[in-house]
């Protein structure tokens, strides 16, 4: 997976620089917590790293309450089998954003043991790549295979077993004419959807856990821009998120004539006004220069917020490429398995 076109970058840095002009003055106290800050000993990281780092305890089961399926049930059909179970697949019309999209279902292995029926479990949602119109790379075993890693990490205790959610993006393939994961005036309301619509279509089927503090949401790319804008945008769904190689910047054409509604819809200046608890590991690969540009303007800005708490890792010799990308998703699950409530009983 290449990066955008040149022109596309260079957009981005126009807008970059029109952002962190608009923040001047927003007043932020600065924040950091030296306990979080230490060498990660593999690329360069800013908080613990997570990949050397065990998974907190785990909470007792009073710490928080289990959400039963509400229903009505959706009807799921099987999209592939995978060596570590079936991912089903949906096409989910939201009741809050009347959009109809794609959505990809994996039940961790725990989910269906008897062993575990009177439990809740943490849930990521995952946005890809590209342009991710009608497909999620999330769901590809041979290039990423999350899943097959979130079953062997936690065999060795070092990941919760997690409900995973892989929803479309996009309704057209095309980098000039996204969504981002918003509501544009005059578009499908793809924001709604996606932090309304389908965390309530993952409650009414499976057991959840009703807290915030069972909920996630990571990407890479595109949707590494998508897991940041929605943790920011619906922190009382999600606790933490995890944006791989993403940027922080509204820039699809959509946009134009609604300038007001993108700077509402702008992770760079969103953080600068957040008031929610979030956990965030912001990632990126040490050979992409400009890559490095983006996530350090946005770095920035967040570090100035005190309720959200920001990592930072930077893989050695990665660029920006679905094979590179694969290699932070154990680190990603572990972030998830510290920030995040493991499977609890109810």
């Amino acid at each position: 997976m290449r990066p955008r076109t040149t022109r596309r970058l260079l957009t981005l840095t126009a807008l970059a620089a029109a952002a962190l002009t608009a923040l001047t003055g927003c007043g932020a106290s600065a924040h950091h917590d030296a306990s979080r800050s230490q060498d990660a000993g593999t690329g360069s990281a800013t908080a613990s790293a997570p990949a050397s780092t065990p998974p907190n305890p785990a909470p007792s089961p009073s710490s928080t309450v289990v959400s039963l399926p509400t229903g009505p049930r959706t009807e799921l059909t099987v999209s592939q089998q995978t060596s570590v179970g079936p991912i089903y697949v949906t096409t989910l019309k939201g009741a809050k954003s009347g959009v109809s999209g794609k959505v990809w279902v994996w039940l961790p292995p725990q989910y269906n043991d008897p062993k575990y029926k009177d439990y809740g479990f943490p849930v990521i949602t995952l946005y890809s790549g590209g342009s991710s119109a009608g497909y999620n790379t999330y769901t590809d075993q041979r290039q990423l295979g999350v899943q097959a890693m979130d079953v062997a990490l936690a065999k060795q205790g070092k990941a919760s077993p997690f409900i995973m959610i892989m929803p479309i993006q996009n309704f057209h393939d095309s980098d000039w004419y996204l969504q981002d994961c918003s509501d544009i005036p005059g578009q499908p309301k793809m924001g709604t959807w996606m932090g309304v619509d389908i965390p309530a279509f993952v409650r009414a089927n499976f057991r959840t856990l009703r807290s915030r503090d069972g909920w996630g949401v990571t990407g890479a790319s595109t949707g590494g821009f998508c897991s940041a804008k929605l943790a920011l945008q619906f922190p009382q769904t999600f606790r933490a998120a995890v944006p791989v190689d993403g940027y922080f910047i509204p820039d699809s054409y959509y946009w134009r004539g609604h300038s007001k509604e993108q700077q509402a819809n702008d992770p760079q200046l969103m953080v600068a006004r957040n008031t929610a608890d979030i956990d965030m590991l912001v990632t990126i690969g040490s050979k992409e220069a400009y890559g490095k540009q983006v996530v350090a303007a946005f770095m920035d800005v967040a570090r100035k917020n005190k309720p959200l708490h920001l990592s930072y890792y930077e893989l050695p010799h990665g660029d920006h490429l679905t094979s590179d990308f694969k290699k932070v998703i154990p680190m990603t699950l572990e972030f998830f398995t510290q920030h995040l409530l493991p499977p609890t009983a109810g």
